[in-house]
């Protein structure tokens, strides 16, 4: 029986995807396990394996497709009693359109007048999209224009449940059989989302701004198509800033005792040294230590509760060419300072040839962005969702300081937390910063 090969979902929170290359070709013979193409999402290139046994029937998706929607069929698998001719193919590739966007962005041209967001829908009957914006208005709960197996709308007819209130866990959001079970009677709407596009906070609805080729002349700019990566950091970012009710904190570090520490370390272990240490890497361990004596800040937000983490996973903010991303040293309280060292090299060194495996910058408790080898002296960060807190830190300057009555020269650092209010109040926060600056003055102290 021939079935659809689906793209896959190869991180939580991917949605999208390009089908970088295919390592198949129609006709071939495919088992379980075997490589059928590398699939590229918004941070990583990563290889799809064959979930079943039988042959390439047809290719849907041609390699280099960009925008391939999670769950859409990219190619037609048969049995292998079974042949192209014999099996209808054109069924398998409906809608195939809709899932896939084009991979060369068609040249836009400066508009006239600003223009609703165009975000296609898959539904039955297609609907023109207005050409100025308008009021959002409530979704329409109309039952043929939900997506639910016929089984699944009999089944919830019978238990009086709404199938507006679920959300399908079948192909393409689908909702069956098992949703509808699992469901209890009576189930309502949640209350109405915001269109796409728009970001929502206390009930709120964000209007998208306009169009910035409305405010310039045609010729007078460079259009770059946005990449998957600059999409998703969009996304992600705009959803955090909305929705996380972000406070900062600030402190200075005097560098003085670490700045020693570090270059006897360096200095015992010699030119062919098996590990060179940074200011960073001390950071990332002191961070660690204070998230272990600070749980409170080691913590994530859900609607239903904290979660506190048993260990605490570090996130390192690395700018690669196309983005932002935060690979995670796990556990880092574990680890010394050249271990540290050198898995923040080797996870900088992956992510900028986007080798990392989702497990390998997603989640984490706590990440740090470091500014300081570009000369900035302090910033804020984002938090970076599902953590709670994020410390910006700024370049080690030589500055004036009071020292018992009297100035001195000291090498300081300044260090600003972004924290999630929901979950760090701000004593919390500030005993957690008061932690982290002693162990980074006292890095002896991290031994203890």
């Amino acid at each position: 029986m021939a079935t659809n090969i689906l793209m896959p979902a190869l991180s939580p929170t991917m949605e999208e995807g390009k089908l970088a290359r295919w390592l198949v070709k129609e006709g071939d013979k495919v088992k379980s396990g075997d490589i059928l193409a590398e699939i590229e999402t918004d941070k990583a290139t990563m290889e799809f394996e064959a979930v079943d046994e039988g042959r390439i029937g047809k290719i849907l998706v041609p390699e280099g497709s960009e925008g391939v929607k999670v769950n859409a069929p990219i190619a037609v698998l048969l049995g292998d009693d079974e042949k192209p001719g014999e099996v209808d193919i054109s069924a398998a590739m409906k809608n195939i359109g809709e899932a896939v966007k084009a991979e060369v962005p068609k040249k836009t041209e400066a508009p006239v007048k600003a223009e609703a967001p165009q975000t296609k829908i898959e539904t039955p009957k297609a609907e023109a999209t207005p050409t100025a914006p308008k009021a959002p208005s409530a979704p329409s709960h109309d039952s043929d224009r939900i997506f639910a197996s016929p089984l699944a709308r009999r089944i919830a007819a019978q238990k009086g449940i709404d199938l507006a209130a679920l959300s399908g866990t079948g192909p393409r959001g689908r909702i069956v059989k098992s949703d509808v079970e699992a469901a209890k009677p009576g189930a309502k709407p949640a209350a109405a989302a915001a269109p796409k596009g728009e970001a929502t906070g206390a009930g709120m609805a964000v209007a998208p701004l306009p169009d910035a080729r409305l405010f310039y002349k045609a010729g007078e700019y460079e259009e770059i198509p946005h990449d998957s990566m600059r999409k998703a950091i969009a996304k992600r970012l705009t959803s955090a800033k909305a929705l996380i009710p972000h406070y900062y904190l600030t402190i200075d570090c005097n560098l003085t005792a670490l700045m020693a520490t570090r270059a006897a370390l360096n200095d015992a272990a010699g030119k062919n040294a098996a590990y060179k240490l940074s200011v960073n890497d001390f950071v990332v361990k002191a961070s660690a230590m204070a998230l272990m004596k600070h749980p409170d800040v080691n913590a994530s937000w859900t609607e239903t509760a904290i979660l506190r983490h048993k260990h605490a996973d570090v996130g390192i903010a690395v700018a690669i060419p196309s983005g932002l991303i935060t690979p995670i040293v796990f556990a880092a309280e574990t680890k010394g300072l050249a271990q540290i060292s050198n898995e923040v090299k080797d996870l900088a060194t992956r992510a900028k040839d986007k080798k990392l495996k989702p497990n390998e910058y997603e989640g984490g408790g706590f990440s740090v962005s470091n500014l300081g080898m570009f000369g900035i002296k302090s910033f804020t960060s984002i938090i970076n969702p599902p953590q709670s807190c994020i410390i910006a830190v700024g370049a080690g300057e030589e500055r004036a300081i009071v020292v018992n009555g009297k100035i001195e020269i000291a090498t300081m650092m300044t260090v600003t937390m972004s924290c999630d209010h929901r979950v760090v109040d701000g004593a919390t926060g500030a005993k957690f910063l008061q932690t982290l600056k002693r162990f980074i003055e006292e890095p002896a102290s991290m031994l203890l």
